[in-house]
């Protein structure tokens, strides 16, 4: 049982439908081949994260898509823990390393937040989603021009959408 459901009561899979969407958007061929993503463990999460990330700014855009973040991010941090058991982590650490996930979750949203802002998510993905190495431009062209055009893509959809995980 998760802390959510201990704290909230009752297991409530609303947000898995949206999650299983992100992931498969996160896990789509085209960032990894004509975006250069790295096609490892590092690049999955970053991906994954990117495109939680456009989710959940989505979220944030109206009161209502408080409680739906809350749990999309519930199903990321359930996700996260199996994948690191799966890796072979223990027990011990699995806390620690989830910790680390979502500081850096956070500090993407923040980074993608303003890079959407700015009309520039170049200088957050090389950071980010290349941490730090030299993406050749038409890969992070490809990646900036589709996370834009994904989160605008995201704007008009309705919190049923979104919980529908009716991605664009």
């Amino acid at each position: 049982m998760s802390w959510w459901e201990r704290l909230f009561g009752g297991g409530d899979d609303r947000a898995l439908p949206l999650y299983n969407a992100v992931v498969a958007h996160g896990r789509a061929e085209h960032w990894y081949v004509a975006g250069a993503v790295p096609d490892t463990v590092d690049g999955r999460f970053d991906m994954i994260a990117a495109v939680l990330a456009m989710v959940l700014l989505r979220l944030e855009a109206e009161c209502a898509g408080a409680m739906l973040a809350a749990r999309l991010t519930e199903r990321f941090v359930d996700d996260m823990d199996g994948q690191l058991r799966q890796l072979g982590i223990g027990d011990v650490v699995v806390g620690k390393h989830i910790g680390q996930m979502m500081s850096m979750l956070g500090g993407r949203l923040g980074a993608y937040r303003d890079g959407l802002a700015a009309g520039d998510l170049a200088p957050a993905l090389l950071r980010n989603l290349y941490r730090g190495t030299p993406a050749p431009p038409a890969a992070l062209s490809h990646v900036a021009t589709a996370l834009t055009a994904f989160s605008a893509a995201l704007a008009p959809l309705t919190l049923d959408q979104l919980t529908a995980g009716d991605l664009p």
